[in-house]
Formats: structure tokens, sequence, C-alpha cells
């Protein structure tokens, strides 16, 4: 597993060179040299963290990123206690959430009668958006329990919806993710009483998510340019600068980004309206 999540990480950036200069962002001032680096010093010195940490796949992913990550994560920690999540294939967002909310209280049981035990949780794409609903009261009274998230991390997560299903909406779960639906507007609305910290990220001008979309309403996801032959949407979630922020992050170690996120350019924030 180490070295596919090597191989994919090579793959994207290896043959990125001559692309044209891209935007830089001052609140995220990395380049993939550093954050290869800084990934090789944390291998070598690993850490335990303060909490579990959850790791939860995408739409549509049959548990790849799940694995991938709790390989790099692992490699970076000492001790862990990682849990993957895929939810890929779940038929709703009530389903998602209570995969989520089953394999924590399987791996850490809680006696609390509402709450999981306290994670940080990494989440890719539809997964960090699965975090932040998991994390919310239940809408379901035969379904009470809440996911108790500590950090959370989402790399290209549509928190404020996805161009995608502006053009997709074959079910309630796809129409549910299109910006300014009723579903998002409430979780928007649950967002003033989380006591969890939100991390997103995202490349510009991602295609399937939109960087606009990447981080709740009135918040905007720390943001990179895309170095790779990768899609934005996919190159994101190998992206090495990416990884490295969260893993110091979790280590409780200084971070490569500064509060607050710099704006969206603005050409690639119009390219994606």
């Amino acid at each position: 597993m180490k070295k596919l999540f090597s191989a994919l990480v090579l793959f994207g950036t290896v043959l990125a060179g001559g692309c044209a200069a891209e935007p830089e962002n001052p609140s995220f001032p990395i380049t993939a040299d550093q954050a290869h680096r800084a990934i090789a010093q944390m291998r070598a010195d690993p850490r335990p963290l303060r909490h579990p940490l959850v790791v939860i796949g995408g739409f549509l992913d049959p548990d790849v990123s799940p694995l991938i990550y709790t390989c790099f994560f692992d490699q970076v920690t000492s001790g862990a206690k990682i849990i993957p999540v895929s939810v890929g294939f779940c038929g709703s967002f009530a389903e998602c959430r209570q995969k989520v909310i089953d394999a924590v209280d399987k791996a850490c049981p809680s006696t609390d009668p509402q709450w999981t035990t306290q994670v940080d949780v990494v989440g890719a794409s539809l997964g960090g958006l699965v975090a932040r609903y998991a994390a919310a009261p239940s809408p379901d009274p035969a379904h009470p329990r809440r996911l108790q998230i500590a950090r959370l991390f989402s790399i290209s997560s549509p928190h404020s919806g996805a161009l995608l299903a502006q053009s997709l909406g074959f079910t309630d779960y796809h129409r549910e993710i299109r910006p300014g639906s009723p579903f998002l507007k409430i979780l928007a609305e649950e967002d003033a009483a989380a006591t969890y910290q939100l991390y997103p990220y995202v490349h510009l001008n991602d295609e399937i998510v939109g960087d606009q979309y990447a981080a709740p309403p009135g918040r905007t996801a720390y943001w990179l340019s895309n170095e790779s032959v990768l899609s934005p949407h996919a190159a994101a979630m190998m992206d090495e600068r990416i990884l490295a922020d969260i893993a110091r992050r979790l280590r409780d170690e200084p971070s490569f980004t500064h509060f607050p996120p710099a704006p969206l350019p603005e050409p690639a924030h119009a390219a994606g309206t």
C-alpha cells in the first residue's frame, strides 16, 4: 500500500513540469518539494495522536481512498487508532451517517447515549460532507447518535454544493448536494452550534465540486493551484502539500496554512461559476 500511495503521488506530480505559472496562495505558502521533505521527516519520527482518526472516502469510491489514507497516516503517526470508512455506494446521507457512526462505535465504544467517542476526521470529497452531517443533530429520533469530532479535515468536499450535481439529479441523494438545496441550508444552520474545527482544502478550478463550494457558506477553503496532470478534484486527494499540512496539524505541530484563508483568485472563482 505504501508503494501504491507513492506511485499515485509520483504519477500526478512528476509529469507536471512545464506547466504555466499558477496563482500562489499566501495563506498556504508551501512547495511540493517542501511538503515531500516534511512528510519524510514525519515518517522518520512518527508521533502519537490526541484522538482516534477516522478516514472517510468519497462518492463511488470502492474503498480506495480510505485504505490509502490509512496507510499514509499510519506512517506518520505512532500507535494511532485509524478507522477507515467507505461510503462510496451508500444510497442516502442517512445511510452514510449511520455507517460512519457504527464504524466509530465498533472501533472505539462509547457509553454516551448521544455521542460517539471524540475523533479527528479526514474526509475525501463527499466524505467531508458526510462527516459534517454525522456531527449535526439527527433528524431521525430512532437514530439520535452523533459523531463527536474534534477536528475535521476535508479535501474537495461539497460543503456548499457541487457543480456536477447541478447537471446530475438521478436521486434525492444527488439533488441534496446541489448548491442551495434544503439539505445544505439546514446543515449550514447547524454550523453555528458546531464545536469542532473545520479545515477545508481544494484545488483551484475543481471540476466536480467547484473551488467556491469546498467550504461552508461564508467561508473559503485553503486552495492550491493544481501542479498535476490529473484533474483538480482527483489531484487534490493525493497532493502531498495538503496531506503534509493535515499530518502536521494532527501531530500538533506548526501547520503550513495560515488563518484566515486567502480569498479565491478572481479568475479561478469566475471559471467555476
